[in-house]
This record gives C-alpha cells, structure tokens and sequence, in this order.
C-alpha cells in the first residue's frame, strides 16, 4: 500500500475514491493486508447495524434475512466498508484484536486477543467479510466472519464482564444518547423523547431519574405498546401516541399533553428518514431540539424551521461524547430494570 504521511492517523492512506477525502466521506475504502504501522487488526464477530440503515435494508429485502444477507455483504464488496449508500450511515462492531501494529500511538488500551467494541462508524471502517453467519432481524445485529481495521484516531473499548457480548454492543452502540440526555435535561423541564427503541428507552430513563419529582417525560410514539412498555417501566409520565413521519399530527398531540406550552427538549431518537420537523415543532420557542436519527437531513430541519418562524436550539446527534460509554453503561448497571430487559431482549 502507497502511504501518505498526511492524515495518516485519520486513515486518509486508505481513502481509495474519491482521493482527498476522509474514510467515512469516502465512497471507496482500501480494506486489504498487511495493516498499516499505525493500525489495529480485529477479527470480527459481530455487527451491530445503524438502526437507520437496518431499517432501510429490512425493508429493501421485504424483511428476508437472506436478502439484508446480500445487501451487506454487496456493500462491502462494493466500498471497503458498511456504509449504506441509502441511509449514509453504517454501525459498530465488536471483535478480538489480532493485531496492533508497532507504531499504533491512539487511544485503544488493548492488545492481541483482546474483545473489543469499535465506538466509530462501520462508515468509515475498512471492513473484509468472509461470510455471514446469522443475521438477527429483531435486534439489527450480524454475526460474521471477517477482519476490520482500526486507525490512530479510532475509539474503542475492551468489552464489559458483567453484560452478554450482544446486550453490551446495543447499549454502546447509542451511548451516546443517554450520556446527552444527562447534559440536556434538568430539573423542572417538560422532556420529550421520540421514538421508543434501545435509546428512545435509554433517553427516558435518563430523563426520568434526572428530572426526580420536577418534571415531566412525555414518550412520543406511533405504537402503544412501546408506550405502555415505557410507562409500566416507570420511565414516561405522558405517552403521546403519533406518527414522527407527520409533524403536524405530533405538534397537535404534543400542544394538547402539554397545555400549549410545548417542550422545552425534544430528542428525536426515531430510525427512519422525514421526522426533522416533529422534532422541531415540538419544542417550545428557544427550547432544544436533539436529532440522534441518522436518517435525519438537517437541511430539512433548517431551512423547516427558518420556514415557521421557529426559534430553537438544533443539535446534531454525535454518537461521541467523553465517558459516554462509562456513562451509559454505569446507568443501566444501576438501573435492575433496564439490565434485565437489554439481556432479555439482546443477550443469547
């Protein structure tokens, strides 16, 4: 492999098209051997599927585990890596370090034979797949066979003792939810959380414990069951029943529950693509609007809310927050409850 220098921790020398790019703006990656000397080879087990892009392919496939099969091994054959070229997002994977190369100076604290989770995009991970052995259609996990490549600038960590391998790799994969949830919510807040999976329940709980007995958690969902789940939890105070892809419906749901005061956080935690304004109309005027849907198009919410005159505050859901996987996963630890529904639901 020709290497350049420049960028070489970013993982710019495996950037194959287009030139000059990032890995995970790249449309085609280098996934070959030998590694870099900067580099970590890990063998994979398992890939855990940006719930966006799981959605997009279960529907693409009509729900066929053989075709969501296809679709990801056609990916990587085609990019180097797991970025769905529908949804632009890709996952995270967790796998045993087979290698670290003498020259690898990030922040990675493992060594060969190690477990680890990668908390960095499989849309920027160069990724070789020999087979796939079981795709789990209820928990958008793969387990494969295969070997991926870290750069300098990646994070990972050493996988938890005390969580199965699957129930772990969900709750890393949206740490980054709940350990904003902690940031955004305070004590006397009206909260909204949209969408009702792993980090829509994460969020609720987060908000929950944060806001004590001064406050409210209002879960916006088109299924009730997924509300009375959260509520028999303990976590929602107010469900709200409506469909994210029709914000005029939830704004209307969302005025009524609270009186017309709206909320002051919305977090929009929903899989699928056309919810920007549902958050945005939600949230009262200079309240906070919080999209960790990758099928978000933030254009969309902008120029949205520039186009109703709404004055709030839009944050862009980072997957990366310092601690968030200490954070997230010390929550569920402290929390029986949630322990015992992610190893019910993920854990083998």
């Amino acid at each position: 492999m020709a290497v350049s220098q420049s960028g070489v921790r970013f993982g710019t020398h495996r950037v194959v098209d287009p030139p000059g790019s990032l890995p995970q703006a790249a449309r085609v990656v280098d996934n070959s051997l030998p590694i870099h000397p900067t580099e970590i080879l890990v063998d994979v087990e398992m890939l855990n599927v940006d719930s966006a892009s799981f959605a997009q392919m279960r529907e693409a496939s009509g729900h066929d585990p053989a075709g969501v099969e296809a679709l990801i091994l056609e990916t990587v054959a085609q990019r180097g890596k797991q970025h769905n070229p529908v949804t632009g997002s890709g996952g995270m994977l967790t796998g045993v370090v087979r290698e670290v190369g003498p020259e690898y100076r990030g922040c990675v604290d493992a060594v060969a034979g190690d477990r680890i989770a990668t908390l960095v995009s499989l849309s920027l991970t160069p990724l070789k797949l020999e087979k796939v052995k079981k795709v789990h259609m209820d928990r958008d996990q793969v387990e494969v066979e295969g070997h991926a490549i870290l750069f300098e600038s990646g994070v990972a960590v050493k996988m938890p003792d005390d969580f199965s391998r699957e129930a772990a790799l969900a709750i890393l994969d949206v740490a980054g939810a709940p350990a904003q949830a902690f940031r955004l919510v305070k004590p006397g807040m009206d909260v909204g959380i949209i969408g009702t999976g792993k980090s829509g329940l994460l969020c609720c709980a987060v908000a929950r414990r944060v806001l004590g007995d001064k406050g409210r958690v209002f879960g916006v969902d088109r299924q009730s069951e997924s509300l009375d789940l959260m509520m028999d939890m303990g976590y929602v105070d107010v469900p709200v029943l409506a469909d994210a892809t029709d914000p005029v419906a939830v704004y209307e749901a969302v005025h009524r529950a609270t009186d017309g005061n709206l909320l002051d956080v919305v977090m929009n935690t929903t899989n699928v693509p056309g919810t920007e304004m549902s958050t945005v109309m939600a949230a009262r005027d200079l309240g906070t609007a919080y999209s960790f849907n990758m099928a978000t198009s933030f254009t969309a919410a902008a120029l949205g809310a520039e186009g109703i005159g709404k004055d709030v505050t839009m944050l862009i859901g980072n997957g990366y927050l310092k601690d968030h996987t200490r954070i997230s996963l010390d929550f569920v630890r402290s929390d029986s409850r949630l322990m015992a529904y992610f190893e019910d639901k993920y854990g083998d």
